[in-house]
């Protein structure tokens, strides 16, 4: 199994649940080492000594550059060293994709990493990129998101021949703004993808595609929005059944559908998300991650590693030269 770095200080609820959460994921065969202060208690786990951690609130840039001990850039540097062969972290979002840059840098070819989610959905995971590394895109950006989205269906989730939607305001070509206009054309011109045309947002938890590309703003709205919908519901629909005596009979005996539901949708389930495009693998866990989404987030780092998922995308990505401007 892969040797993974976490940030034993990233998060809302660091260090004890990143804590527990890595004691989970070494349970299951991933070889663990946590990056925090000396004398933390690990339960065990491997400990590399990093003494200061950065805030949510820090500005990225300034914090990665000013904390090169920070438990964040440490576990970054390791893998770009070659002591892990992944990094995870459910720290600042934005310092990671900084420290992503500064130490592990882009592929050659890349022209902006993306950060792609796995989405729950009734036809199982649906890859969601960019979901919140690039605010601004151009057209180009997003073909280079549909290629690296692409390798990762095929190496991680098994899809043969992922099928690529464009997410926009409408189905047809002309639908949108200019960027999902142009990203429209592109797309359909594109050679190595399977282009399917576009999605709408109310078609993302149906399973819309495989892969669904969009720029870094609109991506990171829509998964928040499924992300709050999904747990306001489910909390919802357990209130309910438990407020009165025959709601909690019925409730006994549609646990067993309640749970799957849950298991499907619930965004722990993967537990992070993959920033694609660069030289080492990282992935970054939800901020407010317990225990659960942390051990998941760090076996999918495990899997990636195994996976080759850097090394495929290196392959696949030469062949979008005719995509590269700066």
């Amino acid at each position: 199994m892969a040797r993974v770095a976490v940030d034993a200080l990233g998060g809302d609820r660091a260090p004890d649940e990143v804590i527990a959460g890595a004691l989970e994921a070494s349970a299951r065969g991933v070889d663990v080492v946590l990056y925090g202060p000396e004398g933390l208690d690990t339960g065990g786990l491997e400990l590399a000594v990093a003494p200061t951690a950065i805030g949510m609130a820090e500005k990225p840039s300034e914090a990665v550059r000013a904390k090169p001990d920070s438990s964040m850039v440490a576990a970054v540097r390791a893998v770009a060293d070659g002591k892990a062969d992944a990094v995870v972290s459910a720290g600042n979002t934005g310092a990671m994709l900084a420290a992503g840059l500064l130490h592990l840098r882009r592929l050659p070819g890349v022209l902006r990493p993306a950060i792609a989610v796995p989405v729950p959905t009734r036809r199982g995971a649906s890859l969601l990129l960019d979901a919140g590394a690039n605010a601004d895109c151009r057209p180009e950006h997003l073909v280079q998101f549909a290629v690296m989205g692409s390798v990762f269906s095929t190496e991680l989730l098994g899809v043969a021949e992922p099928a690529v939607r464009l997410l926009s305001i409408g189905e047809e070509p002309e639908k949108g703004n200019q960027l999902t206009i142009e990203a429209h054309a592109l797309l359909t011109e594109a050679e190595g993808i399977r282009f399917a045309g576009n999605a709408e947002g109310r078609d993302l938890l149906r399973g819309a595609a495989d892969v669904v590309v969009t720029d870094g703003f609109t991506g990171n709205m829509a998964l928040k929005l499924l992300e709050g919908a999904i747990t306001e519901l489910l909390d919802l629909l357990r209130t309910e059944i438990t407020a009165t005596a025959r709601g909690k009979l019925g409730g006994l005996l549609i646990r067993p559908a309640a749970r799957r539901v849950r298991h499907e949708l619930d965004p722990d389930t993967y537990g992070g998300a993959y920033l694609l495009g660069l030289r080492g693998l990282a992935v970054i866990a939800h901020g407010s991650s317990g225990r659960r989404a942390i051990a998941n987030a760090i076996e999918l780092a495990a899997r990636g590693a195994e996976h080759r998922v850097v090394e495929r995308l290196a392959d696949r990505l030469p062949e979008r030269e005719h995509a590269r401007s700066v």
